[in-house]
């Protein structure tokens, strides 16, 4: 990979021309308001995880999504109910395949804050990288062609469904300093390792079932140094598109991992070519170029897809011989840590019609949190039965200086 000036150049020049694209997969379909619709979470949680921090942090987005559309917070969705109006559904996960999603009433983006994609691995890093040679085993549907196409605006890397075709991956990358391997189904930096010689990712490959490796696969990639992440995306809710640029935090979990402790961004109308203009530095307006590369990319690559929230993680740094890189890492077509940040911003600009841009942040802290900002909004606060003590926050500012 070449210099920060080669990267951005290149990346601004493959995307040139593209502001008029679909920016978030509309599938050909207009959007329409959540007006005289019934917001629903899916699916509905289990009796275990009623009151954990996901099922009432997405119940907390639903009544949101219900305010700013004017509509009906139904609750968790019951197959066995004749709801009185269209649904609107707030789900857990991307909603796939594409027939599932067609069965519940959902064709096109306005009918749910997500995405749907045609097979569950398109909705995990697994896509971010080529396999390890064009002939490697894949699933059905795999589409080799989309990591050739955001080669350029991810790390050094790839995606292995065996275990000869992980070994072969990792002793190339190897050559070249240290790999961070992980599982694509992970979230929150979770499911990660770096490996650092090939006998380190044979134990590593070692603990994975054979069955799982061949449906969900494994990501090798670069591995980076003291690394920022950044966050790009966009979220359309009726006629509102908002975009969106920010750094992520980390903190640490009641068992002492580091993890996803929040985002402040930079939320402003309109898409990406409008987030752009408001870029602050050259290495957040390369983010924004590669982020709407890997977009743009995956709704061409695999036909169907349609999304009305999607978030972009994009990590910048330097590997172990110094040189600076920066790639996405992933995608999310689904409600995420983010999104408190975004309805906040919603729901100012529908305040506001005049304002066009503001910064907002989510906060998510573990163990004791005895007090909150002021102007904080609180999103959860309780003993989730999985991970302990946890409250997630929210804050909106109207200073955009960033």
């Amino acid at each position: 990979m070449g210099s920060f000036q080669d990267l951005l150049s290149a990346a601004r020049a493959d995307a040139a021309g593209r502001d008029g694209a679909d920016p978030v997969g509309r599938n050909g379909e207009l959007p329409v308001a959540t007006q005289c619709r019934v917001v629903v979470c899916y699916p509905p949680a289990s009796a275990q995880d009623a009151n954990g921090h996901e099922a009432r942090t997405r119940g907390w987005a639903a009544r949101q999504l219900a305010d700013l559309g004017g509509a009906d917070f139904g609750g968790d969705f019951d197959e066995d109910c004749h709801y009185p109006a269209p649904l609107y559904f707030v789900p857990k996960d991307t909603v796939c395949p594409i027939e599932l999603a067609r069965a519940m009433g959902i064709r096109c983006e306005a009918d749910l804050f997500g995405g749907v994609a045609p097979y569950p691995f398109v909705a995990t890093k697994a896509i971010t990288h080529a396999l390890e040679s064009p002939d490697a085993p894949a699933p059905p549907g795999w589409c080799d062609g989309f990591g050739q196409r955001v080669r350029e605006v991810v790390l050094p890397g790839g995606t292995a469904f065996t275990r000869e075709s992980a070994i072969r991956l990792g002793e190339r990358l190897l050559r070249d300093g240290s790999v961070r391997a992980k599982n694509p189904d992970g979230i929150g930096g979770l499911g990660q390792s770096v490996i650092v010689d090939p006998h380190q990712l044979e134990v590593h490959l070692d603990g994975l079932d054979e069955s799982v490796l061949a449906s969900r696969g494994i990501v090798l990639e670069r591995n980076l140094q003291e690394p920022e992440t950044l966050s790009v995306g966009q979220v359309r809710v009726g006629q509102t598109l908002i975009s969106y640029f920010g750094l992520q935090s980390l903190t640490t979990n009641n068992k002492g991992q580091h993890v996803y402790g929040g985002s402040r961004l930079l939320i402003c109308r309109g898409g990406f070519e409008a987030l752009l203009l408001r870029a602050p530095t050259n290495e957040i307006r390369l983010a924004i170029v590669q982020a709407r590369k890997y977009h743009q990319a995956a709704f061409e690559s695999y036909p169907g897809m349609f999304a009305s929230r999607c978030n972009y993680d994009v990590v910048q740094g330097a590997d172990e011989l110094g040189r600076w890189r920066s790639g996405v890492l992933e995608q999310s077509w689904r409600i995420g840590g983010a999104s408190a940040a975004e309805l906040l911003a919603l729901q100012a600009f529908r305040a506001d019609p005049a304002l066009d841009a503001v910064t907002a942040s989510t906060v998510e802290v573990y163990g004791d949190c005895p007090s909150l900002p002021a102007d904080s909004t609180l999103v959860y606060r309780g003993v989730d039965t999985r991970v302990g003590p946890l409250t997630k926050y929210a804050r909106l500012e109207r200073d955009t200086d960033f």
